[in-house]
């Protein structure tokens, strides 16, 4: 039974860590999602992401916070706060490459993504 969990073990882990990980965006709806957030989500949250009248989302600032905290609140906000859903813009796995690349260090619109 032992031998039975340790073999099951080692068959998950790559499949846990696939679900875990966001579909890639195209490389043109990428450059898209980038200037999204650097505009869009810039105009609360500081051209640099350094904060606004919404919170900084730097990587040090979203370390802390679970991923899929992070990607419910880009997918469907925050009510009774100036946060909006993103929902009609985005996808749900959109949002979740989103909070995956802020807790990253979010690039720059100039810079390659991938």
């Amino acid at each position: 039974m032992l031998r039975f969990a340790a073999v099951l073990s080692v068959l998950l882990v790559p499949v846990l860590a696939l679900a875990q990980a966001p579909a890639a965006p195209d490389a043109a709806r990428e450059r898209a999602l980038v200037r999204m957030v650097r505009q869009d989500c810039g105009s609360c949250h500081g051209m640099r992401l350094t904060g606004g009248l919404g919170p900084a989302l730097t990587r040090e600032a979203l370390a802390e916070f679970p991923l899929d905290s992070l990607t419910a609140v880009i997918f469907h906000g925050r009510p009774g706060t100036p946060m909006p859903p993103w929902k009609a813009m985005l996808s749900e796995p959109e949002a979740r490459w989103i909070a995956v690349r802020l807790q990253q260090g979010f690039p720059e619109e100039s810079a390659g993504v991938r």
